[in-house]
């Protein structure tokens, strides 16, 4: 296990420290491996602690401290955020990095699992952030605030076939983090980020996914939905340990943006979404204004939404 000396103890006593879910693999995991590297601090979650043993012999405990959440629990939350304060006293950055996903069709995926999966995919974040909030606010020093990054997908902002469900969950945390970041006094200097992630090669694809298999009725060569299976099963060109550098560059950013892709094809999936709500947006303006009630002027409305949303 590597020990620092009295300058090195130092400078780990004034790093950041981090609090992420799901670090067994992939993300999280390349995450808290990136983060102790660079010399901060990490608090890892993780349903199975063992998981991390190899990590928790290479870093001392005053710069790693390994808790099993399960993140469905919202008691094992309040837990885990209990064990930083107790073990470090302040937090800076909060990831909500833990879930999986569901593949199937809207019909094929039963009920119980499709609730499972906004269970994780959603309420659970939601808990982190409600946590991270009292944290930064009422446990660390006043003002210094902290960052929340929520894992979200590509699939947040453009849903799919076959994963509908859980491209719901990651649209609800979405607007969630857009209403949670609005909420937030100035002085408490709580910012957060959606993180739309595309392709990544990790086991989201693998181990990580909950596969129903197409009903007959949709089992034909030109079915969106088999069509978009064959796409899922080729190679991803997200590397995890990059993206994980880009988290911690953003994580630092005093004026962070309210989202941020990782992935060349992510970033082409917003934009496109993005400019073909604009052109619908414009190419329909008058039916938007139609429905007016009679004596409103749509040019002052315009202009004051305009500063509102500013």
């Amino acid at each position: 296990m590597p020990h620092a000396g009295t300058g090195g103890m130092s400078e780990l006593a004034s790093s950041r420290i981090w609090f992420i879910t799901g670090t067994s693999k992939g993300l999280g995991r390349a995450l808290v491996e990136e983060v102790l590297s660079r010399g901060e601090r990490a608090v890892a979650t993780v349903r199975q602690p063992k998981v991390l043993a190899s990590l928790a012999e290479r870093y001392p405990p005053e710069q790693l401290l390994v808790v099993r959440l399960d993140v469905s629990s919202h008691s094992e939350i309040k837990g885990a955020f209990r064990a930083t304060e107790e073990h470090f006293g302040r937090l800076d950055v909060v990831v909500n990095n833990a879930g999986y996903a569901v593949e199937g069709e809207i019909e094929a995926v039963p009920e119980d699992v499709a609730r499972g999966q906004m269970e994780v995919g959603f309420w659970a974040p939601v808990n982190v952030v409600k946590e991270a909030i009292r944290f930064f606010r009422d446990v660390n020093p006043p003002g210094q605030g902290g960052r929340v990054l929520n894992i979200s997908s590509v699939c947040g902002y453009s849903s799919n076939p076959t994963l509908s469900y859980y491209c719901a969950a990651k649209f609800a945390l979405e607007a969630f983090t857009e209403s949670f970041i609005k909420e937030m006094l100035p002085e408490w200097n709580i910012k957060g980020v959606i993180v739309e992630p595309g392709g990544f090669r990790t086991d989201w694809n693998a181990g990580s996914l909950v596969r129903f298999p197409a009903p007959p009725q949709y089992d034909m060569p030109y079915s969106p939905t088999v069509q978009f299976r064959r796409m899922t099963a080729q190679t991803y060109i997200g590397d995890p340990a990059k993206a994980a550098k880009a988290l911690v560059q953003v994580a630092g950013m005093d004026e962070p943006p309210l989202r941020i892709q990782l992935g060349t094809e992510c970033l082409l999936v917003v934009r496109n979404k993005a400019m073909k709500t604009i052109a619908d947006g414009e190419k329909y303006a008058e039916l938007a204004h139609s429905t007016n009630v009679d004596g409103i002027d749509k040019d002052v409305v315009l202009e004051m939404f305009k500063e509102v949303n500013t």
